[in-house]
């Protein structure tokens, strides 16, 4: 599986994980159909469209979850179908995009909107999900959407005949979500979704329609014999194409961003590279043997671990020792990737070249402010002169 001339669909394409997807995807030498919301939107396809071969081997295709049956056009002839829901994608030139991306209009609001981009594809990988964390109606405008979307996605592959395997991205909000956390978590736990509704933590709705749409691909997968893997990423950190920052980023940045509602997030966190993730997608595609759920996760660190690593790797910023609420004696929590280990995948990164991946991306973006060292500050306000500098 996984021939030069085979043409794959990447739902939610513009995204964080499913940009870089689509880079290592046109890398590997695959026919690319790009899903995303509005392809005539140059802010956000841009990035797409500056990557090495997307001129010959990608298309934009226009598909949305929640348009039923968007997706048809683009997965129909595809070989397989990457729909990457990612459990926070709230945009660096690259040539290749030039001869090997297409882009497409879909909406996963809009049913059937992706059969177009499908059709013809061998692969499809989903990457899209509607995410709205202060909705006034999040039955509707969250959970629902996010479990149709899916079906539709699995309708649509169903529909194009062509399609021999469809990878999910899901998400460790379907693993985890519970009130009392496990010391491990592997692919047999799923989040207590009674107590999410209950405890209505922050993201509460995406945790619960996560977990129910997986859980809803499984037995349709299983009813109409659909070749169905699921990768479940912990908090994706690395450098990226998208020209805004990611959600995961929010997250994982949270002590050089100072963003105090987060602290708590990453208290006992685990964490991939976002490229290791888009490898591990390939890989799982390719292979024979895959099947089921698989976590894609390298790294366990508590808050205290991270910040002590960030603190030498960054002393230039103010980051905090001490978080209110947190116990200084964290145990971590792990999430066990020995099933993505076991069938030969092979992590490539450390904790630490996440983190200087996703700071030096931000930096060249703009995202994060470059501090100027005391002494230069002393300086330049001494001669009465403000010292910038970019890079």
């Amino acid at each position: 599986m996984g021939s030069e001339s085979e043409s794959v669909c990447v739902t939610g394409a513009s995204g964080f994980i499913g940009s870089w997807l689509v880079m290592r995807l046109l890398e590997h030498g695959y026919n690319v159909r790009a899903t995303v919301r509005d392809p005539t939107n140059q802010k956000k396809v841009k990035h797409l469209l500056d990557l090495p071969k997307a001129e010959t081997h990608l298309t934009l295709w226009k598909a949305d979850l929640a348009d039923e049956g968007s997706f048809d056009e683009a997965i129909q002839g595809c070989s397989g179908v990457f729909h990457v829901a990612t459990p926070m994608d709230f945009e660096s030139k690259d040539p290749e995009a030039e001869t090997h991306l297409t882009l497409w209009k879909a909406d996963l609001a809009d049913e059937g909107s992706f059969d177009e981009a499908i059709q013809g594809c061998s692969g499809v990988f989903h990457v899209a999900t509607p995410m709205d964390f202060e909705s006034k109606d999040p039955e509707n405008e969250v959970i629902k959407p996010t479990i149709n979307g899916l079906l539709d996605i699995l309708k649509a592959c169903q529909k194009a005949k062509t399609v021999r395997k469809l990878v999910f991205t899901s998400s460790a909000g379907t693993v985890n979500v519970e009130e009392h956390q496990k010391p491990v978590y592997d692919e047999s736990n799923w989040s207590d979704v009674e107590f999410c509704r209950s405890v209505k933590m922050t993201g509460w709705m995406y945790f619960v329609s996560k977990t129910l749409a997986e859980q809803a691909a499984w037995k349709y997968a299983k009813e109409n014999n659909i070749d169905f893997i699921t990768i479940i990423p912990t908090l994706v950190i690395g450098p990226f194409l998208m020209p805004s920052m990611p959600p995961s980023l929010i997250t994982g940045l949270s002590p050089i961003l100072r963003n105090e509602s987060h602290y708590g997030i990453i208290k006992q966190g685990q964490y991939v590279h976002l490229d290791d993730l888009c490898l591990s997608h390939i890989y799982l595609y390719k292979h024979p043997k895959a099947e089921g759920r698989y976590i894609c996760s390298s790294h366990d660190a508590t808050i205290h671990e991270l910040v002590k690593m960030l603190k030498e790797k960054y002393p230039e910023y103010n980051i905090p020792t001490k978080f209110k609420g947190i116990d200084d004696n964290l145990e971590p929590v792990h999430f066990s990737s020995k099933k993505l280990r076991e069938i030969g995948f092979e992590f490539k990164y450390s904790l630490e070249d996440m983190f200087v991946g996703a700071v030096d991306a931000c930096r060249a973006k703009g995202l994060i402010p470059i501090p100027i060292p005391a002494e230069k500050t002393e300086a330049a306000e001494e001669s009465n002169l403000v010292d910038v500098k970019v890079g």
